[in-house]
């Protein structure tokens, strides 16, 4: 039977195009995408890193990864809005499943989460990387800058995340800080936005605070980024807490006075004449999310930037209305 309706996360057989399902029912990948780990001719894999145990304040994000599957039914059903094309006619995006790490043994972790990005990253594939919570960033970048060198990096977070680093420690706020010694990402290169916390040190990154993104709008924010990233592979780090607690509650360390979801949403559809190489969006906490708000806006986020490759590689808008 060619049925070709419904639960097509197993039923696909490529890695384009799609099919109706119900919105309410059916598996759950993340955009309905084919769960497999044949990514041979993919564009994209998504994959998720169920790991929590850095966090400093609430723990749950380690169900991040399935509650952003699950939050991106919908998104699945129509063309991606404001783009007017369903991105999938041109991206192959395969669904990889999750990095399995051993809460047991969390010294092994991050050479886990590295291992598994570069057996993806092999195949010449990007990455769209469901967290977890923030340290799952640091063994992704270090994949990462194995595969494009130094990497410029656009951190959207209340949070600098550069704070002291001993260099050993799984600290979902001090991996920048190291990745910034190291040399994986190159902060000249780099933007931090949506800031609302204190650090005496800006380590050379550039920082766009809330209150600065409110006063001075999105333009002036995009100039800064574009002008700082220039022709550098940029790596995309979403941390959903960058967000207003009022669009992003679902979070371990939530900061009052954020960006908006449409602020963050502009800033996303904005970057795509950049380099785009990587990205991961983290720290979505189901147990303090209300009615999956937090976890919409993490899989839109993510599905904008699936959109803006799928522009580059060759998908037109056809947008309807004044954007």
């Amino acid at each position: 039977m060619n049925d070709k309706r419904g639960d097509q996360a197993f039923r696909a057989d490529g890695l384009l195009g799609r099919w109706p399902e119900m919105t309410y029912a059916g598996a759950q990948s993340f955009l309905r995408r084919r769960y497999t780990r044949e990514i041979a001719g993919a564009d994209v894999v998504v994959s998720g890193v169920p790991f929590d145990s850095s966090v400093t304040n609430r723990p749950g994000c380690r169900l991040g990864p399935q509650a952003i599957r699950a939050a991106s039914v919908q998104l699945a059903e129509l063309k991606a809005f404001p783009f007017g094309f369903d991105p999938f006619e041109t991206l192959a995006v395969a669904d990889y499943g999750d990095c399995f790490v051993d809460p047991h043994h969390p010294q092994d972790v991050p050479a886990t989460i590295e291992a598994h990005a570069d057996g993806i990253l092999d195949q010449d594939a990007l990455m769209l990387t469901l967290g977890g919570d923030h340290f799952v960033s640091y063994p992704l970048l270090k994949a990462h800058a194995k595969k494009y060198g130094s990497l410029a990096l656009l951190q959207f977070d209340a949070h600098c995340d550069t704070w002291e680093d001993d260099g050993k420690s799984l600290d979902h706020g001090t991996m920048f800080s190291r990745a910034a010694k190291e040399g994986i990402v190159d902060p000249a290169r780099s933007t931090q936005i949506g800031l609302r916390t204190y650090n005496d040190s800006d380590h050379g990154f550039e920082i766009l605070t809330a209150p600065w993104v409110h006063r001075n709008g999105i333009d002036a924010a995009l100039e800064t980024i574009k002008s700082r990233a220039g022709d550098a592979p940029l790596y995309i780090s979403f941390d959903i807490d960058g967000l207003d607690p009022a669009f992003a509650p679902g979070t371990g360390t939530p900061v009052v006075g954020g960006l908006a979801s449409w602020q963050a949403l502009e800033l996303i559809r904005g970057l795509g004449d950049l380099r785009l190489v990587g990205m991961d969006v983290v720290e979505v906490s189901p147990p303090y999310d209300h009615a999956e708000i937090t976890a919409i806006a993490a899989a839109t986020v993510a599905h904008d930037w699936l959109c803006l490759l799928a522009e580059k590689k060759g998908a037109k808008r056809h947008p309807v209305g004044k954007l």
